[in-house]
């Protein structure tokens, strides 16, 4: 009887270490006050994104400027994480919504938290995605600079944080770790164009993985 318990407590603690307890995270990252945080538009990034990487074996991390819960009309939205307690080496990779862009007023701006989260992410070797407004982010923290980047129009000749960097299109384009893709569900519907969310995460997954 006592082996037959110490079997049984060996395979829970087994269980634990290795099976859903052990799952390999990804960081997805969102501010607060998005105008579309309003609007069904932001269910169709942030579910599908979600329901992807835990298919592909990841815990998804939500984080936040504050970690307070994001709210709009219909949905709300309880980040895990503030972005200031975020350790990036937990991560095996980052990826940010086009909803960013909300809570700074000025546009090609980044806080001292974002800029420095791509920054450790990008020098340890993480995949690092985002879609249409967070990819100012990327730019305004230099790591475009050499790189391919997607948007809906090249910046790389109009906006100083984009200098260096190489348009490649207003499709989804990855260089290496990183990923960005030019029309999130809101941008695609206002402009008619192909939202490029399932295929950001697809690739965000092979980085991962390859």
């Amino acid at each position: 009887m006592k082996k037959i318990i110490l079997i049984v407590l060996i395979l829970v603690v087994g269980f634990s270490l290795y099976g859903n307890g052990n799952k390999e995270k990804v960081l997805l990252y969102i501010r607060h006050g998005s105008p579309i945080f309003d609007t069904d538009f932001i269910a169709q990034e942030v579910d599908p994104m979600i329901r992807m990487l835990k298919h592909a074996g990841f815990k998804v991390v939500v984080a936040s400027a504050s970690g307070a819960p994001i709210e709009g009309k219909s949905r709300k939205l309880e980040p895990d994480l503030r972005l200031g307690d975020v350790r990036v080496d937990e991560f095996v990779g980052v990826i940010m919504l086009c909803c960013c862009k909300g809570e700074v007023q000025s546009a090609w701006h980044a806080s001292p938290e974002e800029i420095s989260l791509v920054n450790e992410a990008v020098s340890m070797g993480r995949p690092v995605a985002a879609q249409h407004g967070s990819i100012e982010i990327l730019a305004v923290a230099g790591v475009l600079v050499g790189r391919k980047y997607a948007n809906w129009e090249d910046q790389s000749g109009k906006i100083a944080c984009f200098e260096g960097a190489v348009y490649s299109g207003d499709g989804v384009v990855r260089d290496g770790k990183i990923i960005t893709s030019a029309y999130c569900p809101f941008t695609a519907h206002t402009f008619k164009e192909q939202d490029g969310t399932p295929q950001l995460a697809t690739l965000f997954i092979e980085a991962i993985k390859n």
